[in-house]
């Protein structure tokens, strides 16, 4: 495997990780999640991160396989560029369905 895509599948992983460690000693609900500005910016930003690294790989090798990589792209852009049209609801339903099915694949 080329080591580019390598250290971007890592990026991915690493991200995902750090998400899962905001709630290590803590359930995941919606309302607390709502409700802390520190974590939303900060899995936002880790939504950025997995949505770039999914996009580095694709240049890098388009038959690569990645599922639902350019909805990931695709919420990577809307975070950056459309950040007030990011629902708290979005995103935490990618932490809650859509991370865990990443971490796997």
């Amino acid at each position: 495997m080329n080591p580019e895509i390598k250290t971007w599948l890592f990026d991915i992983l690493q991200s995902i990780n750090e998400i899962e460690s905001y709630y290590k000693d803590r359930p995941k609900i919606f309302a607390e999640y709502e409700n802390d500005i520190r974590t939303k910016r900060a899995v936002e930003r880790n939504i950025e991160i997995i949505g770039e690294a999914v996009n580095r790989i694709l240049k890098k090798d388009k038959g690569f396989e990645i599922d639902n990589a350019q909805q990931i792209i695709g919420t990577r852009n809307r975070i950056i560029h459309g950040y007030d049209r990011v629902s708290d609801d979005m995103i935490w339903s990618i932490v809650i369905n859509h991370l865990p099915k990443l971490k796997t694949s």
